[in-house]
């Protein structure tokens, strides 16, 4: 009987012993790190389309962990003075995609230019000015910005295009398309936008108000 019990305790301690052992092992192992989530392979650019500038921008949020913690975009540009930033939607499926107009651009009821940063009207003539966003004309910074955010190559679309001033093309009478893409070899093409397409689309479009009218 004495055997029996010394051989049962003896095989309780032996197994103690080895569940302590394995609960120490555990322990040395590090901690699983979440991987980060990223904004690489979104785009952003610029082009001049019927004498209007645009800002295109192609996100997609590489998030296998869920750790982002929002699904916001939002677009931020800054001279290191001034800053602009503006929702651009909510991401579906991690992806989001689409064009707006330039902070100061303006267009009217059919879809033509009617204004342009760091220009305004004044009894009724076209004056330039430091306001209406006149700073993003120069050496700016762009970000897209989900969680994290991505610094992506955009400036104002080229002086020798229809987008430079009023004293360029009349808005009243605007000029035929003058496309320039901008940002590096970031265009509205890289951002799967072709500046084709979304001349095409703003034509489509701008036909429609007019046969509204």
């Amino acid at each position: 009987m004495r055997r029996t019990l010394a051989a049962a305790a003896l095989t309780l301690a032996i197994t103690g012993l080895s569940a302590g052992a394995a609960f120490a092992a555990d322990d040395d192992y590090p901690p699983v790190t979440p991987t980060s989530p990223t904004l690489a392979g979104s785009t952003a650019g610029s082009a001049c389309v019927g004498d209007v500038p645009y800002i295109s921008y192609s996100v997609t949020l590489t998030d296998p962990d869920n750790v982002s913690t929002d699904h916001s975009v939002y677009l931020r540009l800054t001279d290191g003075s001034n800053e602009f930033q503006t929702k651009l939607g909510d991401l579906k499926n991690n992806k989001l995609s689409g064009t707006i107009l330039w902070p100061g651009a303006k267009v009217d009821g059919n879809g033509d230019a009617a204004g342009w940063p760091g220009w305004a009207k004044v009894d009724g003539q076209w004056v330039e000015t430091n306001g209406n966003y006149a700073w993003t004309r120069g050496n700016i910074t762009a970000s897209l910005i989900v969680n994290p955010e991505l610094v992506v190559p955009v400036s104002y679309p080229t002086a020798t295009s229809g987008c430079a001033n009023p004293t360029a093309v009349s808005p009243e009478s605007p000029g035929t398309s003058a496309l320039a893409t901008t940002g590096g070899t970031v265009s509205l093409v890289a951002a799967g936008i072709g500046v084709g397409a979304l001349a095409v689309g703003l034509g489509l479009t701008m036909r429609r108000r007019r046969a509204q009218r």
